[in-house]
């Protein structure tokens, strides 16, 4: 493998036509000695949107509309029973919107049943419609987003959960499986998340292809890490890669500070199994 770099896909769960198509890929990452596969979340998306998605110049997500999106943790799910070694992340979960308990359940139960093997990314989301149709409060949903992650770091210790607060009121109960070790990644480039990745993070995914970008952001989430007192090192650095470009573009990367390339499924083209094969044999089989 190039320079120790792991390599993994996203999203296993979108634009799926089959449960066989999707297991199909995951088996066959793992056979080519991928390390994981990745989802997106989205529970809807509106037919129509006046919000701007943040990492496209036209502010539009990409992609058919119609396309299929699995919900990400039963796709994983699916996945991790028919994988052994191959980590199964979330790139990412929309925490705000969601009811916090139920992710902390659903989070530590997959993990559990994946032997450890979750990757567990969260972000705030950007989608105002989405959470107007979940009923969810767009406004504050960063300090919803902190808040739950205190809660749930209780919830997943094992202990009796005490946790007061302007969005939570929890007292007198415990949740199992414990997760302890539950590997927690922040993504996302905008705002507030060099602090939280600093607070809460075993890793950050970086939404970018660009190592110029990627450097940039490294650097101001150690200057995070400073100040939250962590040792930066800790802390796991995922982007994006077209899957192009080979050795050379695999070192790029992680000059910039990558350890883990993530490759749109979309950028294999038509035959996905066939560019799945090609990276393998250049970067990661080599």
């Amino acid at each position: 493998m190039a320079r120790g770099m792991k390599i993994g896909l996203v999203p296993i769960n979108v634009g799926i036509v089959s449960l066989e198509q999707m297991l199909g890929l995951a088996q066959l990452a793992e056979q080519l000695n991928y390390e994981s596969v990745w989802t997106f979340e989205h529970v809807v998306v509106p037919v129509d949107y006046e919000s701007k998605y943040p990492y496209n110049p036209e502010g539009k997500m990409g992609g058919p509309s119609d396309a299929n999106f699995i919900d990400p943790l039963i796709a994983l799910s699916h996945i991790a029973a028919q994988t052994k070694t191959l980590r199964l992340g979330t790139g990412v979960n929309i925490l705000p919107q969601a009811n916090p308990l139920y992710v902390a359940k659903q989070a530590a139960s997959l993990d559990f049943v994946s032997g450890g093997r979750l990757e567990f990314g969260l972000g705030i989301g950007w989608l105002k419609e989405e959470y107007e149709a979940l009923g969810a409060p767009f406004e504050k949903r960063g300090a919803r987003f902190d808040d739950y992650m205190e809660g749930m770091r209780k919830v997943w210790a094992g202990d009796i959960v005490e946790h007061q607060s302007e969005f939570l009121n929890w007292s007198g109960f415990q949740s199992y499986p414990k997760a302890p070790s539950l590997r927690v990644v922040m993504g996302g480039n905008k705002g507030k998340i060099f602090e939280r990745t600093a607070r809460f993070g075993q890793g950050w995914f970086a939404p970018t292809t660009q190592a110029g970008e990627l450097r940039e952001g490294v650097q101001a989430l150690r200057a995070a890490c400073d100040e939250q007192q962590r040792d930066a090192s800790e802390i796991e650095i995922s982007c994006m890669w077209t899957g192009r470009g080979g050795e050379e573009a695999v070192a790029e990367l992680a000059d910039a500070g990558a350890q883990r390339l993530l490759i749109p499924l979309p950028a294999f083209g038509e035959n996905v199994p066939e560019g799945m094969q090609r990276v393998a044999e250049e970067v990661i089989n080599d």
